[in-house]
């Protein structure tokens, strides 16, 4: 295969996950607010009207008793939405809320998604959120101690749909008992080997192999047959080695019960021996040559553009990346596309603790400005409006459109209807591998920033893993 030159700078619209520092600080007067809306939110859910008598009826949300104006933050762009399905069908379901109920206005703030984080960190420092916004999964406690986020126990468990709600999901938005928001967009995965399954073939292997000693004997294969790298891989936004890589591997070294230990306050710590193994392991294999030299500059929506160019056999990524690799390759390359195969992470030597296993979830929720409880009927609407983009119409688009699913659980998705690769990756995501926990969507910024800017360094050489361990339980016992 002929080399081509790589592409810099592709798009800049990563997820930067957990690179944004959480706002300290706290207004009075909104935390007295927070303390009253558990008891605000029986009352609203006990004024709204009853929603559509069935879900295909779902858009009919007669009864809003406001008609003035709701402030709503995201970041679902139509740019990001045109090769991510969870995008598409939360524009989608927004817009359809909208049509429905033309005596609200609804003024949406869109950012791209590196622009949103940092802009809804600054808000919630300064206590002045949107009405409804995302949140993601680690800002839920430290947002929740400064009390800007309303407390939504009671509307969700009050809901119309919470009968049909995939529970596992609230976790990364729950503290003590109490819930803060309704997980949004789809459950993807945040690691998976994307892969040329003719190519792989051809270095003898006839799927993805499973240790990382099969890997580094293909890499000699492809390094001799025209191909500038074996895995492509971005960590130019910091967040990328620990979403996209280390929370599988850590898992494998640890086990889930450590991270739960790590989020619950139980006992365990980032200094760990297991946790330092997979740090180690992680320095090592991105040491060994089977990357792409300038991983640690480039983003992932670079790195994919080397597997979809064909410098690159594999790729290692997030569902978003699966969404546009497979739009691109599609359109530019069916052959490719229908060669497309998915893998998990293989397992690397002495971790024993778990297999198969790939990080997913939902890693943002539709939650409510605190403030809110002071207005009755407002806050009926933006509860309406956070249900309904989050319940089964929003479920059923994205399941029935892009075989993903949400918050709200749809029986019977018929998969027939989709090309092999769509059923394919449906099968890697839900079916055939043991699901582990996203670890940025816990804990808190703070931590994993030091984490992230730690292991960029060390991915560089310039420090060690126990140093790695030992500044991020650092952060993790001053912060969490």
């Amino acid at each position: 295969m002929k080399k081509s030159s790589k592409l810099f700078s592709i798009l800049l619209s990563a997820l930067m996950v957990g690179s944004v520092l959480a706002g300290c600080g706290s207004d009075a007067k909104v935390s007295s607010v927070v303390d009253e809306s558990s008891s605000k939110a029986s009352e609203v859910s006990a004024s709204k009207e009853s929603k559509a008598e069935s879900k295909e009826e779902e858009t009919k949300t007669d009864g809003l008793a406001y008609k003035g104006e709701i402030s709503m933050m995201h970041f679902s762009t139509s740019e990001e939405s045109e090769g991510n399905g969870g995008s598409d069908g939360f524009r989608t379901s927004i817009q359809k809320w909208k049509d429905a109920n033309p005596d609200v206005t609804l003024n949406e703030t869109v950012l791209a998604n590196d622009d949103y984080k940092q802009k809804i960190a600054t808000l919630a420092s300064a206590g002045d959120l949107p009405d409804v916004f995302l949140l993601q999964g680690m800002n839920t406690k430290a947002w929740a101690a400064q009390g800007t986020i309303l407390d939504m126990t009671s509307i969700i468990k009050e809901s119309p749909y919470y009968a049909d709600y995939n529970q596992a999901y609230f976790t990364p938005f729950t503290d003590g008992d109490k819930l803060y928001g309704l997980p949004a967009l789809t459950g993807g995965t945040c690691t998976v080997v994307v892969y040329d399954k003719v190519a792989w073939k051809a270095a003898g292997f006839d799927k993805f192999p499973e240790t990382w000693e099969d890997v580094k004997k293909a890499d000699e294969y492809f390094k001799a047959n025209g191909y500038e790298d074996t895995l492509s891989f971005g960590n130019g936004g910091k967040w990328q080695a620990n979403s996209n890589f280390l929370s599988v591997i850590g898992d494998r070294f640890t086990g889930p019960e450590w991270f739960q230990s790590i989020i619950d306050k139980k006992g365990a710590k980032f200094t760990d021996a297991d946790f330092v193994s997979s740090l180690k392991f992680t320095q090592d294999i991105f040491a060994s040559g089977i990357f792409n030299d300038n991983f640690n500059v480039v983003t992932n929506e670079d790195a994919r553009e080397y597997f979809i160019s064909g410098e690159a056999a594999a790729f290692i990524g997030g569902n978003w990346d699966v969404s546009y690799i497979s739009a691109t390759l599609k359109e530019s390359n069916e052959e490719a596309f229908n060669n497309m195969g998915f893998a998990v992470l293989p397992q690397p030597e002495g971790a024993t603790k778990s297999t198969n296993s790939q990080n997913i979830g939902l890693g943002y929720a539709v939650s409510l400005n605190a403030k809110l409880a002071d207005d009755t009927d407002k806050l009926a609407a933006a509860t309406d409006l956070a249900e309904y983009v989050t319940g089964p119409d929003f479920s059923t688009y994205v399941a029935e459109n892009y075989a993903l699913a949400g918050l709200t659980k749809i029986d019977d998705v018929d998969l027939s209807k989709f090309d092999q690769i769509t059923q394919d990756f449906y099968k890697y995501s839900y079916v055939d591998t043991t699901a582990c926990e996203i670890y940025d969507s816990y804990v808190n910024a703070a931590v994993w920033d030091v984490l992230n800017t730690e292991m960029q360094g060390m991915l560089n050489g310039e420090t060690t893993p126990e140093a790695t361990a030992e500044k991020t339980q650092a952060a993790y016992e001053q912060n969490y």
